[in-house]
């Protein structure tokens, strides 16, 4: 299904209330006034960058353009008003996992719910590593779902392509992503490649099981510590509220291994049993989504 088309005037957008925020960004439920309908509209200061930063920012949204797959948000168009670039995405209504969470469960969701869950964030996962992508800022906060249970990952604002001209670039060496989700080589800044997003999604596994990131209570620089000295966190299934199965614990562990070799592709994870759990989208309707207030009226 094509996109739909919308203009780049800033006029014929209205600003509404937010509800999001990135590091860099804000994100405000708007509508677009000649149809009526209503999107997301993630503005960014561009005031905070260097102008090299806002070209590899004007890359990022065309890899975000471009990227196809029903488990991907997409990107409607950008375009600059003043100091600021609007970038135009669909709303989705349920809003993030994260958002779920802190609404109405704070300690995590029932293990067929992860599953689920889990199951579409890692086919899109798939998607942009089959397309040379890494995401860099896989957690909760950027798993999406609609009211009709469709889970998309989102914000490949920090995401980098691993091809230029062609070619594959391998290691990255910048640092970017959130410390609590982020792996060790990439902590240590010793090149990474999109293992590194493996890392990051075992350790979203965790927060939707608990509610929140390991380590979440300390502050970066004593993320950065624990992560580097300790073995990896794992899923203490005698602690949790919910009651979690062995093959979901054996899933976190194959993603939390610290040499980066020993973590499956994205690819091979989704052959894990612990995906043979995972309903249709619809199962979220039913069990997770129907009860939600709509997301500009939950508190942020």
């Amino acid at each position: 299904m094509a996109a739909p088309a919308f203009s780049m005037h800033p006029a014929d957008y209205e600003i509404g209330p937010a509800i999001g925020y990135g590091s860099s960004a804000i994100v405000y439920l708007s509508t677009y006034l000649p149809t009526g309908r209503q999107v997301g509209i993630k503005m960014i200061d561009l005031d905070q960058f260097e102008r090299n930063q806002i070209d590899e920012l004007r890359k990022e949204i065309q890899i975000m353009s471009l990227s196809k797959h029903p488990n991907l948000l997409p990107v409607y168009g950008s375009f600059v008003n003043g100091s600021k670039l609007y970038i135009v995405m669909p709303f989705l209504q349920a809003g993030s996992c994260l958002d779920m969470m802190r609404t109405a469960h704070p300690e995590g969701f029932e293990e067929t719910v992860i599953a689920t869950i889990l199951k579409q964030g890692l086919q899109g996962l798939e998607y942009l590593h089959r397309n040379g992508q890494i995401h860099r800022d896989v957690k909760a906060g950027n798993l999406l779902a609609s009211d009709d249970g469709l889970v998309q990952l989102a914000d490949f604002g920090v995401s980098s392509s691993l091809m230029d001209t062609g070619e594959r670039k391998g290691m990255r060496k910048t640092f970017v992503g959130t410390p609590c989700w982020m792996a060790p080589e990439v902590m240590e800044q010793s090149g990474y490649d999109y293992k590194a997003d493996i890392w990051s999604f075992g350790i979203t596994a965790l927060e939707l099981a608990t509610g929140h990131a390991p380590f979440a209570k300390f502050p970066p620089i004593k993320v950065l510590m624990l992560t580097l000295q300790n073995d990896p966190p794992t899923l203490d299934r005698d602690s949790t509220r919910h009651k979690y199965s062995k093959s979901f614990k054996d899933m976190i562990d194959t993603c939390l291994q610290k040499d980066p070799a020993r973590r499956p592709t994205a690819e091979k994870l989704l052959q894990h049993p612990f995906f043979k759990l995972a309903k249709k989208k619809e199962y979220l309707v039913k069990t997770l989504l129907g009860d939600l207030a709509p997301l500009a009226q939950r508190a942020h």
